[in-house]
């Protein structure tokens, strides 16, 4: 189906384009969310007509878009999740998960406006980009940990699974020192004869 951009599309082209795009494509995303118009004799005639007003419009949208991105770059979500041993999360972080943990600290985004190439599995911290317009992308970071207190370590840069390991070798060591000196519970005096 052949459209007609109204603004930037990522990989398809830039405002007054007419490109060929698969017929879902078109209908189920650019139309839709007026990204586009069919390419007809009648849009492009009143394109034209208003091309200067879209072009204002789009530069409004892009200076919005802008500004709230100056609030929201670099800033720090702490997400608490259950977790294993190794870090590995029951589940998963999604777009909507972070959409959501923006949201609640008074961030104004949608879960479409998240770009994740995969879902988020394991403890740490994560960088995430926000597409907040088709040319304004800002980053957060995001601390998924199991505990406030592991949140903390990790944003100063502790891994918490590596010195949880750490902890409990040196745990398991002291242990087995205790036992080759005699200390698994026996007392002096308790040796039995054969």
């Amino acid at each position: 189906m052949k459209v007609i951009l109204l603004e930037r599309v990522e990989g398809k082209g830039v405002l007054g384009d007419v490109v060929t795009v698969k017929d879902g494509y078109a209908r189920n995303f650019l139309l839709p969310r007026q990204k586009a118009l069919r390419a007809n004799s009648n849009n492009l005639k009143a394109f034209e007509a208003q091309r200067a007003e879209i072009e204002a419009r789009n530069v409004r949208n892009r200076e919005a878009a802008g500004k709230s991105g100056e609030t929201l770059d670099g800033t720090q979500y702490v997400l608490i999740r259950q977790a294993g041993e190794s870090g590995q999360l029951y589940g998963s972080v999604a777009g909507r998960d972070v959409a959501d943990a923006i949201k609640a600290e008074g961030g104004k985004v949608d879960r479409s406006m998240i770009v994740l190439d995969k879902p988020i599995k394991t403890l740490g911290v994560h960088e995430v980009k926000v597409k907040l317009h088709a040319d304004v992308t800002v980053t957060v970071t995001l601390n998924i940990a199991r505990s406030q207190d592991e949140a903390d370590r990790q944003a100063r840069g502790e891994n918490v699974i590596a010195s949880q390991f750490e902890e409990d070798r040196a745990a398991d060591a002291e242990a087995a020192q205790d036992m080759l000196e005699g200390g698994a519970g026996s007392h002096e005096g308790d040796h039995y004869e054969a």
